[in-house]
């Protein structure tokens, strides 16, 4: 389904506006500032978007995804071994304070390797095929693996801009889709393994696992493709990423999960 432009910035945007001229108005002049480009930045994404703006995406929208979906057994060989001790891995929340809202039990795992700039060396020790792989991917921004817990829903959300799409490589997925599903708009999607599924993120959605199993895939953003002159704007908001307090604070998070993780891991070694 295509969506007219005006509603498709109605359906991402709607849930950015709650509280936003109370929000503002407390922000700093130059904190405005980059919300008012923000704002802009995202009008352009959706205007010279080169993929057409739907809230999930066929998959051979995007030819490399096939190559990803060729490879993933070496994924998953890799996040098995990750998963020995997945007791260990950090709940979303505890690297990204953002991610509170929605999740805040230790039912959401992740294991990072990269975001925005910034990249865990030791993560891409463990998972070099993995690594590979994912250089596949043109405008990748952000890779981990996302562990659901049984049991865990994160509720209906939004993600915070346009500019990037979601892919989601299926790796453990249990055969219970009356159980395991995400939605994205008014589409309700199914994992499966070895199988991509590409959505926009900006659209609201949610995931479940209601089965008693856990179920992980392979978590990436990537930059939406777009044609001028929105590819310089999303660039640039891009690129900006790295510098605000949510990334810089995910990364001292992580950082001393890592030293922790690592460190117990080479004593038993």
């Amino acid at each position: 389904m295509r969506y007219p432009m005006e509603v498709q910035v109605e359906n991402q945007q709607q849930s950015k506006t709650v509280g936003l001229d109370d929000t503002m108005s407390r922000a700093s002049p130059a904190a405005r500032v980059v919300q008012t480009l923000v704002d802009g930045a995202e009008r352009l994404n959706l205007k010279y978007s080169s993929v057409g703006n739907p809230p999930v995406f066929p998959t051979d929208t995007f030819p490399w995804a096939r190559e990803v979906e060729a490879e993933w057994k070496l994924i998953r060989a890799e996040l098995d071994k990750i998963m020995v001790r997945k007791g260990e891995l950090p709940a979303f929340h505890e690297i990204s304070a953002e991610v509170r809202s929605i999740s805040a039990d230790k039912n959401w795992k992740t294991f990072f390797l990269c975001g925005y700039g910034i990249k865990s060396e030791e993560a891409i020790k463990q998972c070099p095929e993995t690594w590979r792989i994912l250089q596949k991917i043109p405008g990748l921004k952000s890779a981990m693996f996302s562990i659901f817990e049984p049991g865990k829903h994160l509720p209906p959300h939004r993600g915070p801009y346009n500019g990037v799409l979601r892919f989601h490589l299926g790796l453990i997925v249990p055969p219970e889709p009356d159980k395991i599903a995400i939605r994205v708009a008014d589409q309700v999607c199914h994992w499966e393994e070895g199988k991509a599924l590409i959505f926009d993120d900006a659209y609201e959605h949610e995931a479940w696992n209601h089965s008693d199993k856990v179920r992980v895939v392979l978590f990436v953003d990537f930059e939406k493709p777009t044609k001028f002159p929105a590819t310089l704007t999303n660039k640039a908001v891009l690129n900006m990423a790295v510098f605000t307090p949510f990334i810089r604070e995910g990364y001292k998070a992580h950082k001393a999960w890592e030293k922790m993780f690592y460190g117990e891991g080479r004593k038993h070694r």
